[in-house]
This record gives C-alpha cells, sequence and structure tokens, in this order.
C-alpha cells in the first residue's frame, strides 16, 4: 500500500503500538515485537520499551512504558473511554 500521499501522525501511530504491546505482554514485562521498525524505534528512543534490535522475538518494556502503555490501551481501545480523551504524557506532540 502506498501511503506517499498521507501525511501520517506518528505520535498516533505510537500510542496505538505501545497500546497493542501491552495487550500482548506475556512474562509480565514482555511483548511480541511484530510492529513498524521505525514505530518501535521511535519508542526505544522515548523509554517506554528496551531496544528492540537483536534475535528476541519479544521486547521488554520499562516501568514508565507499562504505564503509558495501561493508560492509552484504555483509552483508545475500552468501550468506557470517553471519545478525543488525551492521556497526559509528558511528551511533546
Amino acid at each position: 500500500m502506498n501511503f506517499s500521499n498521507m501525511e501520517l501522525d506518528t505520535k498516533k501511530i505510537d500510542d496505538a503500538v505501545l497500546a497493542l504491546l501491552f495487550l500482548g505482554l506475556h512474562d509480565g514485562v514482555r511483548a511480541w515485537k511484530g510492529f513498524d521498525w521505525l514505530a518501535m524505534d521511535r519508542l526505544y528512543k522515548a523509554g517506554y520499551i528496551a531496544d528492540p534490535r537483536g534475535k528476541a522475538k519479544s521486547v521488554v518494556l520499562t516501568s514508565e512504558g507499562l504505564d503509558l502503555a495501561k493508560r492509552l490501551l484504555e483509552e483508545l481501545f475500552s468501550r468506557q473511554a470517553e471519545p478525543h480523551a488525551e492521556v497526559e504524557r509528558g511528551r511533546q506532540g
């Protein structure tokens, strides 16, 4: 699929990826890393996940990443979440 004419909001993509990583948690803090590599690299640089590069098929979420991922999962995907609610995340948009 060609997205060259579409301006993507990488912050929204990163929020969705982080929330979905939380949804797929196993062993407490690990999640399968089957997401876009650029998004994973941005989450790593932001301090939400450990370095995703390597042979492991999963990635470790940091404590800050776990907290934010849980809030984002509820904000983005919960039926009870208010539409357009913003999670306070202390990062620039």
